[in-house]
């Protein structure tokens, strides 16, 4: 068989696809809490469809639900991560800081 002929063989290999971790008696809604949070990622942004594994229709149902769920404070926009907290802390002023100013020190002598 010649190389050429062979580029357009198609595989045999059987494909299956996974199923959908939306279940059929799940209701798509802001109010669905344990829900929406499957589609969430830890910074608090909707995950993609490709990582979702859902459907057109349910991708849309999923992101106006958070939307509305983010607007009425019942998700919140952006998580805060614990690392955030503590750069905070090294930026706040410290107990003891004392500066001196030379250059006004230098201008009085003369």
């Amino acid at each position: 068989m010649d190389k050429s002929k062979r580029l357009f063989l198609k595989s045999k290999q059987s494909f299956r696809r996974s199923l959908s971790p939306i279940q059929s008696g799940d209701r798509i809604d802001y109010k669905n809490m344990s829900l929406l949070y499957r589609f969430i990622s830890q910074q608090g942004k909707i995950l993609s469809r490709r990582v979702n594994r859902l459907t057109l229709k349910q991708q849309r149902l999923i992101t106006i639900a958070i939307k509305q769920a983010r607007i009425l404070s019942l998700l919140p926009f952006v998580n805060s991560l614990p690392f955030v907290n503590n750069e905070k802390k090294k930026f706040e002023k410290s107990e003891s800081t004392t500066r001196t100013t030379t250059t006004v020190l230098k201008k009085k002598k003369k």
